[in-house]
């Protein structure tokens, strides 16, 4: 079945669409092609008023009700689009939209989550594209005792599954996840703490402009890392908590960052920057050591920053980094691609968490909301994947 995916990371910065045609194959393998992935923009001003709704920020019901309903909406555009590109690019209707929804607040105490928001009315995107849709894919897992986070644990486990050594699949998105996978063992995936989400609130300090960012990382490139504030930030509590673990924007804040540089001398925006990036590279590197993994494959909006690449590529030592293109999905598509996966899985009524989210079980996961017509599911897949199948497009 071919499946439309359309998502937006903890950086809030766009939507990401997947294309991706899956079948399961040889038992229990799955086989998965990745038809094309893209990035779409937020409609005018609404990037902005997700981000208000950021801690430390208070808001009201109404405001929820509009980005929800917004937001939906916004999905449900980009989704019909991505059915036309469908039917040109294959000759086939997607049969299937997975929408996560845009993550508002992620409830982490004491190292329990007790919930997690997405906000992106489903009906809006039912629609607009007339296709059932998969949506609130965490909280069946919260609600079973994890995190509700990484779910690229699913994939990464079945991906990088084999017969040597240990490796890890690292995304760079706002925050930092890393999926460790470990032939005889289940696998350990984790936040391991910022990425993208420290290094765009200092670029936007810096410039004045909301919507800013360190382009191909130019600013940090052109600073120096401050042992003060890096040992300042090397202090939260996060970095020494054990998976399951996760993490989000309402911990790692403007107001966190903040408070850090009021405890140090003035700094220069270009070392803040520098030490942000240098804060990511140590904190992944220093999740992955006790682990010992061979390879890291990266994805994500921050392998788009040489700067952060370099500084992680230091911190890794020898342990090789490459990035996901490298294995057949794309790096700025594999959340997407993810997504597919793990609506493919409940479409077919097999649990799609792993132990790695802290859950006391795997769980279907999501909800389903009816096309227009009559909801058919296919008979239920008796058992879990094995192993994932990435399979390059032959192109005409």
């Amino acid at each position: 079945m071919i499946v439309v995916s359309v998502a937006s990371g903890t950086s809030a910065d766009a939507l990401d669409v997947g294309l991706v045609e899956l079948a399961w194959t040889d038992g229990d393998d799955v086989t998965l092609e990745v038809v094309e992935t893209w990035s779409e923009p937020w409609p005018e001003g609404l990037g902005d008023r997700i981000l208000a709704l950021l801690p430390p920020s208070s808001t009201t019901a109404a405001e929820v009700c509009a980005v929800d309903t917004a937001v939906g909406q916004a999905v449900g555009a980009a989704a019909a689009r991505a059915v036309e590109v469908a039917r040109r690019t294959t000759g086939s209707a997607p049969s299937l939209i997975v929408s996560p929804g845009q993550t508002v607040h992620h409830e982490v105490l004491d190292g329990r989550c007790l919930g997690s928001l997405q906000l992106g009315q489903p009906a809006w995107v039912v629609e607009a594209t007339g296709l059932p849709v998969i949506s609130d894919l965490r909280a069946r897992d919260v609600s079973a005792g994890g995190h509700g986070a990484p779910l690229a644990s699913t994939l990464d486990s079945l991906w990088l599954d084999g017969e040597t050594g240990a490796k890890a699949a690292l995304n760079l998105g706002g925050i930092a996840n890393v999926t460790v996978v470990r032939p005889g063992s289940p696998p350990l995936a984790w936040d391991t703490g910022p990425a993208n989400c420290l290094l765009d609130v200092a670029a936007r300090m810096a410039t004045g402009n909301e919507l800013g960012y360190d382009r191909d990382g130019a600013l940090a490139s052109s600073g120096r890392v401050r042992a003060d504030l890096l040992s300042v930030l090397l202090d939260h509590p996060h970095f020494v908590r054990r998976p399951p673990v996760s993490t989000g924007r309402e911990t790692f804040s403007a107001t966190l960052l903040e408070e850090a540089l009021a405890g140090c001398a003035p700094i220069a925006w270009s070392d803040v920057l520098a030490t942000l990036t240098e804060l990511t590279a140590l904190t992944v590197a220093r999740a992955l050591a006790p682990l010992k993994v061979s390879e890291v494959v990266a994805s994500g909006g921050g392998v788009a920053n040489p700067a952060l690449m370099a500084a992680l590529a230091r911190a890794l030592g020898e342990t090789r980094l490459l990035t996901s293109d490298e294995l057949g999905i794309p790096a700025d598509g594999k959340e997407a691609v993810m997504w597919a996966l793990l609506g493919f899985l409940t479409w077919h009524g097999v649990p799609a968490s792993t132990p790695a989210t802290g859950a006391s079980a795997a769980r279907v996961l999501g909800r389903i909301s009816p096309g227009d017509t009559a909801l058919v599911l296919p008979e239920p897949v008796r058992q879990r994947p094995g192993r994932l199948r990435v399979r390059s497009r032959e192109v005409a």
